[in-house]
């Protein structure tokens, strides 16, 4: 159990030191450059180094040390956070500056994130805790996360001057890598198959994650449900919603409604995290989570009145804390646990282009068609993928599983390779 707690926290540091950082640096480019379109700028020259970081350091992952992954991937955000404000002592910042440190950022970014999930199994095998337990914990925590982190960036911003509120940013990933520091060696040694070769080179390895996650129909199946509700989500809440409010002249709504689905998706999660039983009916879990939420997303979707939005928010996020919890219960199970940290590398990856994908999309449709268009788009969006994952997604593909040392549907000779 201690070492979970130690998860835990470390897990709040490092998500409440990225929640802080996305809506300080922006202001900070903002005040620095006074250019919008640096704002801009930075935000997309770091977009792609993020999504190859979370590919190929996946390869890396696998084959150090998971803790030790996790703990460097955590040190170098924070050091690319702080160089910033130390610069600022001595010179003034410009969008170059922000977008060096951004790219260098985005090695610890997406990667950290995977280095800490990949530790999840050996977490879950010393807590004493099912899979379900861990993971509703873990969501309901994100939750949390979601609805103080914002508030504590505005504060912080609002309290401290220029640059400096980007220490207190890297000051909770320095935490983090130290809490992480705390957890035993021995519970991020790498897996490995009695008999077999030693690693082959990164490029045949960085091939085996790819080739695990594209001949297994269930983690595909995870992997598009996660990017289509990113993709959907990010479209509504950074382009539908604040245009919607502020046509209505009610900005000051946004907040409310992202709270909304922020306290939901603690209660969904919290729901889940006490009450699924790791022989418990997962079907049905799923089959409530997805389809709620779609309910959630048409409410929204009328964009009719400010109370019905925010009803559509909060079954949103109870729904969505719902399955949340069992998507990575799923991918825990399904996922070998030598190739964990190239395969959920590329889907974290993945789901870093959801939101240039939501809120592009978005802008494309509102501005082709109509507002209420594209949101009655990016609802229906939802609603397909709904019914493809609750028509392919078959019983014996939820059933509980131990996570295989290789892919069991990969051939002989990828097997042998995987090893």
């Amino acid at each position: 159990m201690r070492y979970s707690l130690t998860y835990f926290a470390s897990y709040v540091f490092s998500l409440l030191g990225n929640s802080i950082a996305s809506i300080a640096i922006p202001l900070v480019v903002l005040q620095s450059t006074g250019s919008v379109l640096g704002a801009g700028t930075v935000a997309a020259a770091t977009a792609v180094p993020a999504f190859l970081a979370g590919i190929f350091m996946g390869v890396v992952i696998d084959r150090i040390n998971r803790r030790t992954s996790s703990v460097v991937t955590d040190l170098v955000s924070a050091a690319s956070v702080a160089a910033l404000p130390f610069i600022d002592l001595f010179t003034d910042l410009t969008v170059g500056i922000f977008v060096l440190f951004g790219v260098i950022g985005s090695l610890g970014d997406i990667p950290g994130q995977t280095a800490r999930e990949a530790l999840l199994p050996a977490i879950v095998a010393e807590s004493g805790l099912s899979k379900e337990r861990l993971l509703g914990i873990r969501e309901s925590i994100g939750a949390a996360v979601l609805v103080v982190g914002p508030a504590i960036a505005g504060t912080l911003v609002a309290l401290l001057e220029g640059s400096s509120v980007l220490w207190v940013t890297a000051g909770t990933s320095l935490v983090a890598a130290l809490i992480t520091l705390t957890i035993p060696r021995r519970l991020g040694a790498i897996t490995t198959v009695a008999g077999t070769a030693a690693p082959r080179s990164a490029v045949h390895q960085f091939r085996e994650g790819w080739l695990v996650l594209m001949r297994s129909r269930i983690l595909i199946l995870l992997t598009a449900i996660s990017l289509v509700s990113a993709v959907v989500l990010t479209g509504l809440q950074g382009l539908v919603l604040p245009v919607h409010f502020t046509a209505v002249n009610q900005t000051a709504m946004l907040g409310f409604v992202l709270s909304s689905l922020a306290v939901g998706l603690l209660i969904g999660s919290g729901i889940y995290a006490a009450l699924a039983k790791p022989e418990g009916r997962r079907a049905a879990w799923l089959r409530t989570g997805m389809v709620g939420a779609t309910l959630g997303f048409i409410l929204i979707a009328t964009l009719h009145s400010t109370p019905l939005i925010l009803i559509g928010a909060f079954v949103v996020g109870l729904a969505s804390g719902l399955f949340g919890g069992l998507l990575g219960v799923l991918s825990l199970e399904h996922i070998p646990d030598a190739l964990r940290g190239r395969v959920i590398g590329t889907q974290n990856a993945l789901l870093s282009l959801a939101p240039a994908i939501g809120i592009m999309g978005a802008a494309a449709l509102t501005e082709a068609w109509s507002l209420q268009g594209a949101v009655a788009v990016i609802a229906a969006l939802w609603a397909v993928m709904t019914v493809v994952a609750l028509v392919i997604m078959r019983p014996r593909d939820i059933a509980p599983v131990a996570a295989p040392d290789v892919a069991p549907d990969m051939p002989e000779a990828d097997q042998r390779v995987a090893r």
